[in-house]
């Protein structure tokens, strides 16, 4: 870990990373591409150590309310959090000052703010989003080793449904050969129906690499898949998106589950529902206003 003072928080569509660098050790990790230009070890994190006093800034200068955003570079809940608490104080600054909230995770640890969410919830709109990728719990585990399992993802997007928060699950990467499989796609889509989420994002069935990225996952596939790293070789070469050869199929189960099951599957759709800014009062008004 180490510090660095920033300039700025927030993105011009209101996002922001509190931290730089992750230490969940997904295989197929995007994050690690050289475009991000993260000039230090990817595990040796980031800490921008006035992030909240410049969040607070932002906030108090805001003409209007808005949906801020993390999670969309980096694992808000990593193991440092633990300590720092700069995601919860992050949420507690949106609550003070009315803004809505959404975060990106693969961790259970969000139910630590699970309290903080449900009150900015009340108020406005607070979304968590969850990235799943592989039914198989050994497998996830191979992919993702650092990191709450599918299974204990399931069940939290389950608890958060029970306490009111809306939910959107990333299906991604679905990786050739490994996990493109119609048992795969099925086991996470029951998961999605029974945790009642809101909507799916998913940009087709396969995945993306870029330099950075790709010498990473080459080399985890030489140590979990011997052979593999060849294989797709041969069949991409140097390509930047790598469908699965089931994608056709695996996106006609996923579009005809989504429809049967009523859960949104159009990403814009999704990006508009997650960038909408609400307030609670005003819904209900014109909700009332409907039977009148």
């Amino acid at each position: 870990m180490h510090y660095v003072t920033s300039k700025g928080i927030l993105s011009a569509s209101n996002g922001m990373n509190l931290y730089r660098g992750c230490t969940h050790g997904c295989i197929y990790c995007d994050s690690r591409s050289n475009c991000y230009h993260i000039d230090h070890a990817f595990e040796d994190i980031e800490v921008k150590q006035n992030a909240l006093e410049l969040l607070e800034d932002a906030l108090k200068r805001k003409r209007k309310r808005c949906m801020i955003g993390t999670g969309a570079m980096t694992d808000p809940y990593i193991p440092l959090e633990n300590d720092l608490q700069y995601v919860r104080k992050s949420l507690l600054l949106a609550e003070r000052y009315g803004f809505g909230f959404t975060l990106i995770t693969k961790s259970t640890q969000v139910l630590r703010d699970l309290d903080i969410l449900k009150r900015i919830n009340e108020k406005t709109k607070c979304v968590v989003q969850m990235t799943l990728t592989t039914y198989n719990e050994q497998l996830c585990r191979e992919l993702e080793p650092n990191v709450s399992t599918t299974k204990e993802r399931y069940e939290a997007l389950k608890i958060l449904h029970q306490e009111g928060i809306p939910t959107v699950v990333w299906l991604c990467p679905i990786l050739p050969f490994i996990n493109d499989t119609e048992e795969n796609l099925y086991g996470i889509l029951n998961y999605c129906i029974e945790a009642k989420v809101y909507g799916i994002i998913n940009f087709g069935m396969g995945m993306t690499l870029r330099d950075g990225n790709r010498e990473y996952f080459y080399k985890q596939l030489e140590r979990l898949f011997p052979g593999l790293k060849e294989k797709y070789i041969a069949c991409y070469g140097n390509q930047y998106i790598l469908p699965s050869p089931n994608e056709k199929r695996l996106l006609e189960i996923f579009s005809q589950t989504c429809d049967k099951h009523h859960i949104v599957h159009d990403s814009d759709k999704i990006f508009e529902y997650l960038r909408t800014y609400e307030e609670k009062d005003k819904c209900e008004q014109l909700s009332l206003f409907d039977f009148i």
